[in-house]
Parts: structure tokens; C-alpha cells; sequence
């Protein structure tokens, strides 16, 4: 506005194509209210607004929520004679679906038609989801009917709405004679059944309707990985581990797994507690040539320290690091940690975690387990001892987790030390003297 006052104190009136500019950069901002101011000065200099003019606020004000005020100015634009594009209907009928007013959205399609023009597809699929969300799944139909009858290309976003409106309302019949009419269309089904669960399990309080729902097209032969994935993820995440394990036994069973479902099993039995049925899907990756998902290489790293294996998690984080292209920041702090330790003090270690911090980067129990097996390796318990009463001092740990640690530190370094006691007695040989004497530490 204060642009405009300079343009008119220099006796320059804006035209139509800089008031448009200054109309498409306000909506841009998301300011609507000086949108119309601008608009009004503009009537007021007396500049008529041109196609590109109109379209322009149309499509702000559908697009700001305002889709009231938007047909006002498209009813505008209509009594001045601008011949008006068949993309201004499909913004408008959009914006009346998303406002629930569907009954407006049917008008303008008439108003269309009887314009000369036909609807396309987009407008189409607007009208079909406004109809399955007033639960008139009857008429969504019908305009399916209709695309097919004018020979348009449809897609997954025509039939995804009349989906989930029969899987909502239980009407699995329904829902698979729509799957053989998309088979007839020559859709590809199962792709589009995976977009469907993916969509459905979007939400977390779908997840066990859209279970259900498999339950019904899987004895049919509607099923695929992509699909069992989909739900094992979407299990997984609401806390149904056991279901998510559930699907996952069916899939070996069938023999189908592949490098996405062992990922997702990883995190499954490390939340679980089956630390080791987790490894043991984590080998079966490594068999396949693939890599595991970083969010399983998280979720095993941790499972591996909370139950005391250390040095098995040190070297999965290394594995991650050489494997993925971008690992995971605490994944890189452990290795920094590890390189700080080999100072044998304190002082670098609280260094490289106060960088952490300053990172956003909250220590976990994989940070914990490095600070524990580079202090075995290169410190002393001492120093170690310093580095997470630093912790808790300022409060990232308590004094029961300090306590914890300190206890998982001595056992660590007791199990070390037990293996190089046993590798010094392998390479003097006296193994085989040990057994004959009756010695059962090696067995043990």
C-alpha cells in the first residue's frame, strides 16, 4: 500500500498487471484482507481487472478458506462477460467439497455443463469425495459411472474415497465389486491397495479398521508385501506388537519377507524384548544383500545395550555408518565419543557431549554404552565415573540411572578383563593344562 501511495504521488496510476502482481504476492503471504484492500483500490482508480486479475483472487480466496467470497468475485466476473476457464470451476467446486458444502459444488458443475464445457477428472474426484463424506456414497457412484461412460482416465484418487466409505460402513461386498470394476479398468489393484492401507493407516484410530479389512481381501488373494508392511509399520506405531508379529509370522510362512519387513520385525522384537529374535531377523538383511532401515538400526543398537551386549552395539553402529548414506547423529556422536575416550580422561568425553547437547542431540543409552566401552578400553573407572556424575549434575541422568550405569561400567569391565585373562591363557597354551587339571573357567 505505501508502494502505491509513491506510484500515485509520481502521477503513475498502476495497470492492471501491477495491481495483479501486488494481488498474487499478498496472497502468497496468506494476507487475504489486503488482497481485497488492493482489490478495491484498484476499482477505485478505475483499472477494470482482466482473466488473469480475477483468477488470481479467485484462486487465493478458495485457497485462504474463504470460498464464499471467492464466488462472489467468480459471480463477478460472469456478469462482465470474461470468458472463464474450466480451471476456476474446479477450484471453486474443491474448495465448496473441503467447506462441505456439496450441494454449491453440484451447481457449478451444472453451471459448467451448460456453459459447453465437460467436467474433467479433478472435478470429478472433488465431487465424489464431497458425496463419501456426507455419506451419499450411492450418488459418488453414480459420478463413477459417469467417468467411465465419458471414456475419462481414472485414477487412484477416484476410487479411493468410495473405499474407504465401504470399508467405514462394513460393506466388504461392495467394497470388492469395486475392485473388480478397477480390475475391468485395468487398474493396477494391489499397487492401489497399498496407496488404500497406506492412506487408511494414516491415522492411528483407522489402524485396527484397516486390519480388519485386510482380514477380508486376504482370503480372497488381495494381499502383498508392500501391503503387509504397510500394517506391521502402522501397528507397530500404535503399540500392537503382537499383531505386528502376528502378520509377520504369516509372511514367513509364506516366504515373502524381504528387507522392509525384517526392519520392521527388528524394531517389533526389540520392543518386544526379544533381543534375540531380533538379531536373528537383522542376519537374514545381511543375507539378502540389503541393509537394514536406520530406524532398526536404532532400535536394535539400544536393545543390544540395554541388555549389557556393548561391544555388539558398537560394532552395529559402525556397521551403520559404512552402510547408509546419511546415519543417524547419535550414531556419529558414539563414534566420537569412542575417539575421546582414548584420551583415557574426563575432559574430552564432557567436551564431545556438550556439543551433543548444543546440537539438539539428547544422549541415550547407545551414547551411555560408547562412554562405557571406550573408558574400558582406554580409561579408568575413576573417569568414567566423572563423566556421568557431570550427567547428573545437570540433571540429564538421576542418581538411580547414575547408579545403573556405574553397575553396567563394572560388570563391562570385569567381562573384558575375563577375556584377555582367557585370550593370555590361549596364546601361552595353557588351555589344554587348565582342562586337564579339571578347570571349568574356560567352559564357563
Amino acid at each position: 500500500m505505501e508502494f502505491l501511495g509513491r506510484m500515485r504521488e509520481n502521477l503513475c496510476k498502476p495497470d492492471v498487471f501491477a495491481y495483479t502482481a501486488m494481488v498474487r504476492a499478498l496472497a502468497g503471504e496468506g494476507n487475504l484482507d489486503a488482497c481485497l484492500r488492493v482489490w478495491e483500490e484498484m476499482k477505485r482508480d478505475g483499472v477494470k481487472p482482466d482473466v488473469m486479475a480475477y483468477v488470481t483472487l479467485v484462486t487465493a480466496l478458495c485457497e485462504g478458506g474463504r470460498v464464499d467470497k471467492g464466488y462472489e468475485v467468480f459471480k463477478e466476473m460472469k456478469g462482465r462477460g470474461i470468458l472463464i476457464d474450466r480451471g476456476i470451476y474446479g477450484i471453486l467446486v474443491e474448495a465448496f467439497v473441503a467447506d462441505g458444502k456439496i450441494g454449491l459444488a453440484c451447481d457449478l458443475l451444472k453451471d459448467l455443463v451448460d456453459s459447453g464445457y465437460r467436467a474433467d477428472l479433478r472435478i470429478y474426484n472433488s465431487l465424489i469425495e464431497g458425496f463419501c463424506n456426507v455419506k451419499r456414497v450411492d450418488k459418488a457412484h453414480k459420478l463413477f459411472q459417469v467417468i467411465v461412460q465419458e471414456g475419462l482416465e481414472r485414477d487412484f484418487k477416484t476410487v479411493n474415497p468410495l473405499l474407504m466409505s465401504y470399508a467405514e460402513m462394513k460393506k466388504m461386498d461392495d467394497f470388492c465389486k469395486l475392485l473388480k470394476q478397477m480390475e475391468k479398468f485395468g487398474f493396477s489393484v494391489l499397487d492401489d491397495l497399498s496407496k488404500f492401507f497406506s492412506y487408511m493407516a494414516g491415522r492411528p484410530e483407522r489402524t485396527m479398521m484397516a486390519l480388519e479389512v485386510f482380514e477380508d481381501l486376504k482370503v480372497k488373494g488381495y494381499s502383498s508385501v508392500p501391503i503387509y508392511n504397510i500394517l506391521m509399520e502402522a501397528l507397530l506405531k500404535i503399540g500392537e506388537m503382537k499383531r505386528a508379529l502376528s502378520l509377520f509370522g504369516e509372511m514367513e510362512d509364506l516366504n515373502k519377507p524381504d528387507s522392509t519387513t525384517y526392519s520392521i520385525a527388528i524394531i517389533c522384537f526389540v520392543e518386544d524384548g526379544n533381543i534375540q529374535e531380533a538379531c536373528v531377523s537383522h542376519n537374514k538383511i545381511v543375507e539378502m544383500l540389503c541393509v537394514p532401515s536406520v530406524a532398526a538400526y536404532c532400535s536394535l543398537a539400544k536393545g543390544l545395550c540395554d541388555n549389557g551386549e556393548i561391544d555388539a552395539a558398537m560394532m552395529l553402529v559402525r556397521d551403520c555408518l559404512a552402510s547408509v548414506e546419511s546415519g543417524p547423529m547419535e550414531f556419529k556422536y558414539t563414534l566420537t565419543i569412542l575417539h575421546a575416550c582414548k584420551t583415557g580422561g574426563a575432559e574430552k568425553v564432557i567436551d564431545v557431549l556438550n556439543e551433543m547437547m548444543q546440537e539438539g542431540c539428547t544422549p541415550n543409552e547407545v551414547i551411555y554404552s560408547a562412554i562405557i566401552s571406550g573408558m574400558c578400553k582406554h580409561g579408568t573407572i575413576e573417569e568414567a565415573r566423572k563423566v556421568f556424575t557431570d550427567l547428573r549434575q545437570r540433571k540429564v541422568l538421576t542418581e538411580a540411572k547414575t547408579i545403573v550405569y556405574d553397575e553396567i561400567f563394572m560388570e563391562h569391565m570385569k567381562k573384558k578383563t575375563a577375556d584377555l585373562l582367557l585370550a593370555g591363557l590361549k596364546f601361552f597354551g595353557l588351555e589344554s593344562k587348565l582342562k586337564a587339571m579339571g578347570s571349568t573357567l574356560l567352559a564357563s
